[in-house]
């Protein structure tokens, strides 16, 4: 049982044609800007929803690939390589002002998935003078895509399901890095910081061993090993939240629900680890403290109602299966057991744990000698 949000792939961008603004020395370069431009506008189509290519279509020219998501995720991967190696060139020749002025009437343009655009006003868009700006946003495409596949994926094969979300936690640590190196100044996207970079690999580690969580129980792993690897995923979305809560100024503009989306992913968390937890303490025969521990988490999960209603409702769904697990002990406490139930300063709390980290993302460059007309 998993929250989806998908707002984070939702970005938009203004159109880029490379070899109507850099000029290329010879025939070769030219062919490698041309090829560039032609494999972002495919970006742009599914991006901007400019595509309507039938479905058959898209199937053959992807090689087969039946999902959508699959099919943008290849258009990225055959862009990210040439882009690399755009973008090192263009270091190699950064003194020059041709180079400048260049970067500068490309125009790289990109709005916010994440912020929610004032009602009648189109989506803002944002401006930075820079290649490593495409390249950061296109990384937080590829991320983004590659959480919507996992989530796609997640009923069907939970090993490869957690595998990417690993790998888009990895880009998202990548994405970290290329922008603490950037000396960009004034308005950017949030997506183009290291706090939102920060959050969402944060979000995808603790998608990750949710999954782990939900492989577990499948295979009938043992209840205190459940309750802590849910706990652990509450406490990794503690530090996305707390993360998003201290970076008041670049988080400001975000939609609220992004926050929500946060706080409803902890708190399911939080009560299944609560369930897995109270039934290995009646296994321990300390239902007093079980049933004190389940009236603690249903008064505190009450008070944290998401404002989606999808969220609602699988919100709802553990918070009756808690009530029900609640009145099953109470009953047998009253006749058999009839222990004390603590109170809360002295109850038990239970250990978190977490065994899952990011893959490393390796970026792919195309080593093609690029020669500009300077």
């Amino acid at each position: 049982m998993m929250i989806s949000y998908s707002s984070p792939a939702k970005l938009k961008t203004k159109p880029i044609i490379y070899e109507n603004v850099i000029v290329a020395s010879g025939s070769f370069t030219l062919e490698q800007l041309k090829e560039l431009s032609a494999k972002r506008k495919a970006i742009e189509d599914f991006i901007n929803e400019n595509s309507f290519i039938p479905e058959a279509i898209a199937r053959e020219m992807s090689g087969g690939l039946t999902s959508r998501c699959e099919q943008d995720i290849q258009k990225v991967e055959s862009y990210l390589p040439l882009l690399e190696n755009l973008v090192r060139h263009i270091d190699l020749n950064q003194g020059h002002a041709q180079v400048k002025r260049w970067i500068s009437e490309l125009k790289i343009r990109w709005c916010s998935g994440l912020i929610q655009p004032p009602i009648f006003q189109g989506p803002k868009f944002y401006q930075i003078n820079d290649v490593r700006f495409e390249l950061v946003m296109t990384l937080y495409v590829y991320a983004a895509l590659l959480r919507e596949r996992a989530l796609e994926i997640l009923p069907s094969d939970l090993v490869q399901s957690r595998n990417l979300f690993r790998k888009a936690a990895g880009v998202y640590v990548y994405v970290n890095e290329l922008v603490s190196i950037a000396l960009w100044t004034g308005e950017m996207p949030p997506e183009a910081t290291r706090t939102v970079s920060s959050i969402m690999s944060l979000i995808c580690v603790a998608d990750a061993q949710a999954v782990t969580a939900r492989r577990g129980e499948e295979n009938s792993n043992t209840v205190g090993l459940l309750a802590k690897l849910h706990c652990g995923v509450k406490e990794i979305l503690v530090e996305a939240i707390g993360t998003f809560q201290n970076s008041t100024e670049v988080c400001k503009d975000i939609s609220p629900r992004f926050l929500d989306f946060m706080w409803s992913c902890k708190i399911l968390h939080e009560m299944l680890n609560c369930k897995y937890f109270v039934e290995g303490l009646k296994s321990d025969d300390k239902v007093g403290a079980a049933i004190g521990y389940l009236r603690l988490s249903i008064a505190n999960a009450k008070k944290s109602q998401p404002r989606e209603d999808s969220s609602k409702l699988v919100h709802k769904q553990v918070i009756d299966d808690l009530i029900r697990l609640l009145q099953k002990y109470e009953y047998e406490n009253n006749f058999v057991g009839q222990q004390r139930v603590p109170d809360k300063d002295e109850l038990p709390f239970p250990e978190a744990i977490r065994i899952v980290s990011h893959v490393p993302f390796e970026p792919q460059r195309w080593e093609r000698e690029l020669v500009f007309r300077l």
